[in-house]
This record gives C-alpha cells, sequence and structure tokens, in this order.
C-alpha cells in the first residue's frame, strides 16, 4: 500500500483528481485528497491545510505548474519517493529538481499505472 498525497483534488466526479482518488482506494491505498478549496473527494475529505508531518510514498499532482510554484519546497519536505506528473502538470524544472534530491520524478497518468500493474 503506498499512502499517495492527491494535490488539485476535486469534488466533481468529471475531474481526474476525482477518480483517482477513487481508484486509489479501490486498489487499496491510502489516499489525502488537497486543495485550496474544502470539500469531499471520492468520499474523503480535503485537506485544505498543508501538514508537515505528511509521511507520504507517492504525490500525484494534478495542479499546472504555475501553481505547483507554491508547494514545491513542502513537498520536497516531505520527502515522498516518488511525484507524478499527470498529463498537463508537466513541469521540467521541478522533475530535475526532484530527480537531483533523489525523488522519483515520473511523467504518467495516475489512472494508467494503477490499471495497467506499474503504480
Amino acid at each position: 500500500m503506498k499512502r499517495t498525497l492527491v494535490i488539485g483534488a476535486s469534488p466533481k466526479s468529471d475531474r481526474y483528481s476525482n477518480s483517482a482518488t477513487q481508484m486509489l482506494q479501490e486498489y487499496g491505498h491510502a489516499v489525502i485528497p488537497f486543495a485550496k478549496r474544502k470539500g469531499e473527494c471520492a468520499g474523503v475529505p480535503i485537506e485544505t491545510i498543508w501538514n508537515a508531518e505528511w509521511e507520504i510514498d507517492t504525490v500525484t499532482l494534478y495542479i499546472n505548474p504555475t501553481f505547483q510554484e507554491e508547494y514545491k519546497q513542502a513537498i520536497i519536505a516531505l520527502r515522498p519517493k516518488r511525484v507524478i506528473f499527470n498529463p498537463g502538470t508537466e513541469n521540467t524544472e521541478f522533475q530535475h529538481q526532484l530527480l537531483s534530491l533523489g525523488i522519483e520524478a515520473i511523467e504518467a497518468c495516475t489512472l494508467v499505472l494503477l490499471r495497467t500493474g506499474q503504480y
């Protein structure tokens, strides 16, 4: 089981972040949905306050590079094993920064990784 932080979680069921949160749970992974707005994502309350004490295996991003800027240092401080840049979130500079710190940074779709057993 990989504890996953979903950044950019949405209560809207048609959003990929919502689908990923739901599918992560279906595959037995603990999930923390995080966003600026309160709500519920796939039955889990959305966290709106960053917790520097979270123990996270994987961060999966659903926010574009412009919005990633304010979370870069906080993500690094969590020391996740990997960060997934879902389609539309690709950020070469941030990816290189993560890799230089020994954090795996991949461009992939969380949904596809789960469905194909690569998560």
